[in-house]
C-alpha cells in the first residue's frame, strides 16, 4: 500500500483526492493510514468484498473521474495524471482507457503489457483492465458494481458500458503497474461460471447455452494447458 500511495503523492498533477477503503483489517493498516498526510482519506469497516469496497469509494469520492487501484498496484510514473488530465477535458467522454503493465514485466516486457480494448471482443473475454480506466462519476449514478459477482464485477460493468455505447477515448498511455496475481487469476470453475452469468445478464437468456459452452471450453483449455 505504501508504494501505491507514494506513486499518487509523487504525481506532478495535484488536483486529486484518494479514498482508501479498508475492510476492517487488523494488520496495522488503519494505524498506518492515520499517519498518511495530504489528500488521503480512509474508512475502515467490514465489507462484502472488493466490489463492495469499490462502491463505497464511489460514494465517498467527490471527483469527476474515478480510478481504482489495489494495494499492490501503483501509477506507472509520476506524470500519469498530468499527461491524461493536464490539457484535455474529455467533456463528451465517459471513459478514458489506457493500458497497464504487470509488475514482473522487467523480465518480459512484451508479454506482460496489457493493451485494453473497448470493443465487441468483450463478449468473448474481458479486454479492459480496470486499473487502466478512468470512469466518469456520472456512470455510477445509474450503475454500480454488481455484488452478485465476487470476482468479475468489473468485467460485468465494462460489458454493460459497452452495450450502452458509453462514449470513450482510447489512449496509448500506460496508466498503472499491476500485481500479476489476484482472485481473477485463480482460474477455477466459479470464475468461468461468473463469466457466463454476466454475459447472459447483459444479453438474453436464450444465449445461455452458448455462453456456458464458451466458459466450459475456456475452463477445460485452462485445465489442460496450465
Amino acid at each position: 500500500m505504501k508504494e501505491c500511495l507514494l506513486s499518487i503523492q509523487e504525481q506532478t498533477y495535484s488536483n486529486y483526492e484518494v479514498w482508501v477503503i479498508d475492510g476492517g483489517s487488523v494488520d496495522g493498516t488503519k494505524a498506518f493510514l492515520k499517519t498518511v498526510t495530504g489528500k488521503v482519506y480512509f474508512i475502515s469497516e467490514k465489507d462484502s468484498g472488493i466490489y463492495d469496497a469499490m462502491n463505497k469509494g464511489v460514494n465517498k469520492g467527490k471527483g469527476k473521474w474515478f480510478l481504482f487501484l489495489g494495494t499492490d498496484d501503483k501509477l506507472f510514473d509520476n506524470k500519469v495524471l498530468e499527461t491524461v488530465f493536464g490539457q484535455s477535458e474529455y467533456e463528451k467522454k465517459s471513459l478514458i482507457i489506457g493500458n497497464v503493465v504487470y509488475s514482473s514485466s522487467q523480465q518480459n516486457k512484451e508479454s506482460m503489457f496489457f493493451n485494453s480494448s473497448f470493443s465487441r471482443k468483450l463478449w468473448i473475454k474481458n479486454t479492459v483492465h480496470h486499473q487502466s480506466v478512468f470512469y466518469r462519476n456520472t456512470i455510477f449514478k445509474y450503475r454500480k458494481y454488481n455484488l452478485n459477482y465476487k470476482v468479475l464485477s468489473d468485467y460485468s460493468l465494462n460489458l454493460f458500458l459497452y452495450k450502452d455505447k458509453i462514449p470513450h477515448i482510447k489512449l496509448k498511455n500506460t496508466i498503472a503497474v499491476c500485481a500479476p496475481g489476484g482472485v481473477s487469476k485463480q482460474y477455477n470453475w466459479d470464475l468461468y461460471r461468473e463469466e457466463a452469468l454476466l454475459k447472459i445478464e447483459a444479453s438474453n437468456i436464450i444465449f445461455s447455452p452458448f455462453f456456458y459452452l464458451l466458459s466450459s471450453l475456456k475452463f477445460l483449455i485452462r485445465k489442460i494447458y496450465k
